[in-house]
């Protein structure tokens, strides 16, 4: 019922930025926590970051916490990551993921995901 398409990916150096895109399309993708996990090979899912339906709640994972900013436009149906000073541990595959929550945090209680989008950081 809620499609997500992301999209932004790509390779990037060490310290710099990238900015990666998820677009949303169904009846109630509006009304969702929108979150972004990433996946690198042979590690589990991990949570990155996620921003209420009404964009007025963030909640950042340690890990990027004062690097990367989500911001969502829901007249656009979009959230986006703002990834700054890159550092090779953040290469993985990024998801963009949409729940009927507030701002979960535990990918078990999301309902909808995308395919993902590679982000690569080289040192």
């Amino acid at each position: 019922q809620v499609q997500l398409v992301e999209s932004g990916g790509g390779l990037v150096q060490a310290g710099g930025s990238l900015r990666i895109s998820c677009t949303a399309s169904g009846r109630t993708s509006s009304s969702a926590a929108m979150g972004w996990f990433r996946q690198a090979p042979g590690k589990e899912r991990e949570f990155v970051v996620v921003i209420s339906w009404n964009g007025g709640s963030t909640y950042y994972a340690d890990s990027v916490k004062g690097r990367f900013t989500i911001s969502r436009d829901n007249a656009k149906n979009t959230v986006y990551l703002q990834m700054n000073s890159l550092k090779p541990e953040d290469t993985a595959v990024y998801y963009c993921a949409a729940a009927f929550d507030w701002i979960p945090t535990m990918a078990s209680r999301y309902n909808y995901w995308g395919q993902g989008t590679q982000v690569t950081v080289s040192s």
